[in-house]
């Protein structure tokens, strides 16, 4: 990949002691705590590839909690993650998985609680930066580094439109955007990364739309 500055390269400020191992991960799980909504009870962690061999000399098991917890790549608590989360009667598992993955900074994060559950897969691509490959059964590709809305909807004619008529309305611009569906005419995730935050009003405007059934936004 191409990067943007010497800082794309070190890292971010960080708990080491990697930054693809260790912040990498922190921001996948804080991701899938952001799309989840709330912190959940429970979470099932499947390791791929060298996150497999190494996340326990890397902290990679730690910090993917710590951003399960909304924890920071730089908070100190993400050292005693593991703690915490059990504190909180947090039920964690790990799994060393021996499949070969496209990327060997895998991490399948199945999360939930007594309301509803997430699974979503993510790689962790170099100085900290990561992809969202797959959410609940939707392909996609999402950074994490930017604000996004994700938007689940009923794959018809004019829904992709509607929405990108909403954002233009708000003078917001669209940076990236992804459309998946499992299968023609059902369901299907609209991913959208933007240039700047977005108002609680949009998105309750968004929701208002028709064959819109789910908007979700990620903070930067």
């Amino acid at each position: 990949m191409k990067y943007r500055s010497v800082f794309d390269i070190i890292g971010p400020i960080m708990i080491g002691p990697s930054s693809s191992h260790t912040a990498g991960a922190a921001r996948i799980g804080r991701v899938a705590r952001s799309l989840f909504g709330r912190e959940p009870k429970w979470a099932a962690i499947s390791f791929y590839g060298s996150f497999a061999k190494t996340y326990k000399g890397h902290g990679t098991d730690v910090a993917i909690i710590g951003g399960l917890l909304d924890f920071d790549t730089f908070d100190e608590r993400i050292k005693t993650s593991l703690d915490i989360a059990s504190g909180k009667g947090m039920k964690v598992t790990f799994t060393e998985e021996e499949a070969i993955t496209d990327h060997p900074n895998t991490a399948r994060v199945i999360i939930g609680d007594d309301h509803g559950q997430l699974e979503l897969v993510g790689i962790s691509i170099g100085g900290g930066k990561i992809e969202i490959t797959e959410l609940n059964g939707f392909e996609l590709k999402l950074s994490g580094n930017h604000p996004a809305i994700l938007v689940v909807h009923n794959d018809r004619f004019g829904a992709i439109a509607a929405v990108a008529n909403v954002l233009a309305k708000y003078a917001i611009n669209i940076g990236h955007m992804n459309v998946a569906r499992k299968e023609k005419g059902k369901l299907a995730l609209m991913t959208i990364e933007v240039d700047q935050n977005i108002d609680r009003s949009v998105l309750d405007e968004l929701k208002t739309l028709p064959n819109i059934l789910q908007v979700t936004k990620i903070a930067d």
